[in-house]
């Protein structure tokens, strides 16, 4: 009996201790408590790994350099970059940017021949503010032991992925190159993903874009057309308003809403966006020069490519204040648009001009597109380019026209620095347009026709020069002439003699004059020949048939123009 007491006694001792010990070990307050902290020691681990991975990867400009030898071309493009403290005064400082010093990114080479790249454009004539950013900016780049800590990130918290990298999103990619008729792309972005094998999606998208495929035909490269813009006008009332300008932009200009029906109307037609690239195949002989030869544009049965082009995109000053853009911009989110000074003095900026509508409206309608293609920008240089004063005229003030002095009386203190600023812009606009797909031509620098009628050779020679040294470096490399008034060298023969060389000499392959024909192409081996159709309000109101495999007039024909139009 004893013993029974004691036991109980102890029991109960016990008993006493555990309730002491964990008085609340049923409370759910306590419990709610202790997830809490668990999940707060998870983002406390999420944040120790990512510090980790970036102070372990962040590198100062010009070590960059010597890390991005001997890497892949993949790892180099995993770039970001973020602000550091200002370096002490007497610090050294670099100019231009992460990628002009240390990336190796081409931006168009392969596209579009230029073989400039953003490393190569436009980076010595940043402004002294740009400069200083460029100075204090470090570069972040993705190794594979960065990679690895990411991975590990990514198991951490749960949901996490790589952008861009969920079956959805791939396949949103993939479809978008697929519309551009660019298959075997499409395809082979699905087929390389780690996801692809357990993917029912992925394998059924690659199915039908090869099936899609097979049903491609080629294209005949001498039928295909090119047809031709000059600048859109914004403000019909004001280009219309009866001064002596009113004439000439009635017989070559169209209206932004001609220009958008216009465009429209193709689109339905089943027209698709090419470039001059696409229609011929380039290889290199043992003399080191370039061999042309047709090439191979695939497209499903009702589509027709067409070559897209627009002359004088350089907002020349005899058009202020007549309802035009002013010039072109990169804006905020990195897209090409176009200013315009309205009639109280302040600038609005959008879509008042071909490119920025173009891009537009391939954003909606990929499958105007052949793999990527836009259009041709044609420049001259005597008035600056892009809407930019940029030629040498504005920096020395000698041999001015009279709209150019014009200019100066109305702004008498534009100086050396407003001069760089303005060729600094110019570079950035040229640089953003070519790694969107755009392509730009010479117009020749001073808007002359370089043919024997036209122009003696000593002429033509300084015209030519002029670009060369004018605008080139501007806009970087070109290997296309479209020639001003469609004053070409020679006729319908081949290509030969002195002017030719010439052309030949400054990098010139691709020549474009204009013709009223349908489509007319000259291929040879060591040139490529286009002729262009003019859009405008000439041809829509006196040849409205010989535009109808196109568009119907009758329906793009803005009631705002004039109701006639002068004879040229």
């Amino acid at each position: 009996m004893v013993r029974g007491n004691n036991k109980k006694g102890v029991d109960k001792r016990q008993n006493t201790r555990r309730k002491r010990r964990n008085p609340n070990r049923n409370n759910p307050v306590i419990k709610r408590l202790e997830i809490v902290l668990g999940v707060l020691c998870v983002v406390l681990v999420a944040a120790l790994v990512w510090q980790n991975y970036y102070s372990a990867h962040t590198y100062q400009k010009g070590e960059l350099a010597q890390l991005a030898q001997g890497e892949t071309q993949s790892r180099l493009k995993f770039m970001t970059e973020k602000m550091t403290e200002a370096p002490a005064a007497g610090a050294g400082s670099g100019t231009g940017t992460a990628l002009a010093e240390g990336g190796s990114e081409n931006t168009g080479a392969a596209e579009d021949g230029t073989g400039t790249s953003a490393a190569a454009a436009g980076t010595s004539a940043d402004s002294p503010n740009e400069t200083a950013v460029a100075a204090n900016t470090t570069t972040v780049v993705e190794s594979a032991e960065s990679a690895s800590l990411k991975n590990q990130l990514m198991g951490v918290l749960p949901g996490i992925q790589k952008p861009g990298s969920t079956e959805g999103e791939l396949i949103a990619a993939a479809d978008r190159m697929a519309a551009m008729y660019d298959y075997d792309a499409a395809s082979e972005l699905l087929q390389k993903s780690s996801a692809y094998n357990d993917s029912t999606a992925m394998q059924d998208a690659v199915r039908s874009y090869q099936a899609t495929k097979s049903t491609c035909e080629p294209y005949p490269i001498e039928q295909i057309t090119h047809v031709f813009f000059h600048t859109l006008i914004k403000d019909a009332k004001k280009a219309f308003d009866g001064d002596q300008y009113e004439d000439g932009y009635n017989q070559y200009m169209v209206t932004i809403d001609e220009f958008n029906s216009i465009i429209q109307q193709m689109y339905d037609n089943g027209y698709v966006l090419v470039t001059l690239y696409d229609m011929v195949s380039a290889a290199t002989n043992a003399q080191g020069e370039k061999e042309f030869s047709a090439g191979s544009i695939m497209l499903p049965q009702g589509k027709k490519p067409f070559v897209l082009s627009q002359d004088d995109v350089c907002y020349y000053h005899y058009m202020d204040g007549d309802g035009f853009a002013s010039k072109l911009v990169v804006d905020e989110n990195g897209a090409i648009r176009n200013e315009y000074i309205e009639e109280d003095g302040s600038i609005s900026v959008g879509d008042y001009d071909m490119v920025p509508l173009i891009d537009r409206f391939l954003e909606e309608h990929p499958d105007f597109s052949y793999r990527g293609a836009k259009g041709y920008v044609a420049l001259t240089g005597y008035d600056g380019i892009l809407g930019y004063r940029t030629d040498v005229s504005y920096q020395t003030r000698e041999n001015l026209d009279g709209y150019q002095e014009i200019f100066f009386q109305e702004n008498p203190n534009f100086s050396e620095a407003d001069y760089e600023k303005e060729c600094a812009e110019a570079k950035k606009v040229a640089e953003a347009m070519k790694k969107d797909g755009w392509i730009f031509a010479s117009h020749t620098w001073g808007h002359v026709g370089l043919g024997e009628n036209s122009t003696t050779f000593d002429q033509f020679k300084a015209d030519t020069d002029k670009w060369d040294e004018r605008v080139k470096p501007l806009i970087g490399d070109t290997d296309t002439l479209i020639y001003a008034f469609g004053g070409d060298i020679g006729g319908v023969p081949d290509y030969s003699g002195d002017r030719f060389d010439y052309l030949k000499s400054k990098g010139f392959d691709f020549f474009c004059g204009v013709d009223s024909a349908e489509y007319w192409v000259q291929l040879r081996s060591n040139y490529v020949r286009q002729a262009r159709r003019n859009i405008d309000g000439y041809r829509m109101f006196y040849n409205p048939d010989m535009l109808s495999d196109l568009f119907d007039v009758s329906k793009a024909w803005d009631p705002l123009r004039p109701a006639s139009v002068p004879q040229i």
